[in-house]
């Protein structure tokens, strides 16, 4: 039991780990673009390194973890993370003319063990013996929220009282984060993880429907989350006009915290995982539709605070699905779920980017400008941001087939019995 425990607050402190990695870049973009002159395109570039090579990790666990000793890439996980906030950290210390080229290898590295996170956390959770693994499942997922949190604090905290050219220190602070997970689990003993013994063994896990749709509900799911996760500070800046510091607090924090919120209440009293999925998918819509059409600012930063509510259990409830319907999937299926997921996380946000250039540089949006108190850009965002309604939408079609079939499900269990 007191092994489970350790086992338990060990995967609690790499999915913090996770939140840390994943946010650290995007909070520090403009210390970067005023210390260094790195340009917005360079910037951007390292969030889509991190969730690139993310995926590459995903697809690799999917069809080559049997190549893999599992005990030993748990156990290792953290340590990547610490050596690439290292090397993220002293680069520009020890080759101050190449900075970029340090924040590049140090992201590809921690990115590295974000893959290698995701893939093996959940599933060693899932090992440990509970009497509600949908609950558990549901709370790991809820740290990684509350880790958001904790990271845009401090990190807020620590540039308004040190200063933006001291923000190397606050990376090696949060490479403590990483090292504790590494000890925590270097002194545990992990549950055992199933995976193929071999190549041929795949074809039976990727044989079944149900892995499939799951992928697919992981994927929209993904998709619908990270689109508000990422543009809500801008969008609401931007799109409804409300200063930048609101914006950061009531875009990012506000998001996380209702992020966090959603997923310690389902882990404390949730039930019926497909349910919550469709509720939240149909809640999302909503949300981001109000955001985009309704003209009252407040009404704005407030739909988009309340969508990290909305889509918190998309991506944990998921996962619970496809190891209730894939109990024999093991590291393969939840390698593809992550996969799915981060595929849905980097395409949706780049999309969102894509349209509110191409709108803002339209005849139409500059037609409509002239008709409204509205610019350009802000009519841009507005479509843009739009692009989480459609797979807000279309995640509740998806939702829909899998409460459908867990109802016909239940019905033939009834009648066997």
């Amino acid at each position: 039991m007191q092994n489970n425990k350790r086992v338990k607050l060990a995967c609690y402190t790499t999915n913090v780990t996770m939140a840390v990695v994943g946010n650290l870049s995007p909070v520090l973009f403009m210390t970067f673009r005023s210390l260094y002159g790195i340009s917005y395109s360079l910037l951007g570039l390292l969030v889509l390194i991190n969730f690139v090579t993310q995926l590459t990790i995903d697809l690799i666990f999917s069809f080559f973890s049997y190549k893999f000793n599992i005990q030993k890439a748990v156990k290792l996980t953290p340590v990547i993370s610490a050596v690439g906030l290292l090397v993220y950290a002293l680069w520009p210390f020890l080759l101050p003319n190449h900075v970029y080229v340090g924040l590049v290898i140090g992201t590809v590295i921690f990115s590295v063990s974000s893959g290698f996170a995701e893939v093996l956390i959940s599933p060693v959770i899932a090992a440990l013996p509970s009497e509600n693994p949908d609950h558990e499942m549901s709370k790991l997922h809820s740290i990684y929220a509350w880790g958001v949190v904790f990271v845009i604090v401090v990190s807020t905290l620590f540039l308004l009282i040190f200063g933006n050219a001291r923000w190397q220190w606050l990376a090696l602070f949060f490479a403590l984060v990483p090292l504790l997970a590494a000890l925590l689990f270097a002194g545990a003993k992990l549950p055992e993880l199933e995976k193929p013994e071999r190549a041929s063994g795949l074809k039976a896990i990727f044989g079944q429907k149900a892995l499939w749709l799951c992928v697919l509900a992981i994927f929209l799911g993904g998709a619908a989350e990270c689109t508000m996760a990422q543009w809500s500070s801008g969008y609401i800046e931007t799109a409804l006009g409300i200063p930048k510091v609101w914006g950061d607090i009531c875009g990012v924090a506000v998001f996380s915290v209702m992020l966090g919120l959603g997923r310690t209440l389902y882990a404390k009293y949730g039930k019926s995982a497909e349910r919550v999925l469709l509720l939240g998918a149909i809640g999302a819509a909503l949300c981001y539709l109000t955001a985009a059409i309704v003209p009252v600012p407040i009404v704005g930063l407030l739909a988009c605070a309340f969508t990290g509510f909305c889509v918190s259990m998309l991506w944990p409830g998921s996962l619970i699905v496809a190891a209730e319907r894939i109990p024999t999937g093991g590291v393969v299926m939840y390698a593809m779920m992550a996969a799915g997921g981060d595929f849905g996380a980097s395409v949706a946000p780049q999309l969102v980017g894509i349209i509110t250039d191409a709108v803002s540089a339209s005849d139409f949006a500059q037609n409509l400008a002239s008709k409204t108190m509205l610019s350009a850009e802000q009519i841009g965002m507005k479509c843009g941001i739009l692009i989480g309604f459609l797979f807000s939408l279309a995640a509740v079609a998806v939702y829909m087939v899998l409460v459908k079939t867990k109802r016909k499900s239940n019905r033939e269990e009834n009648q066997c019995e």
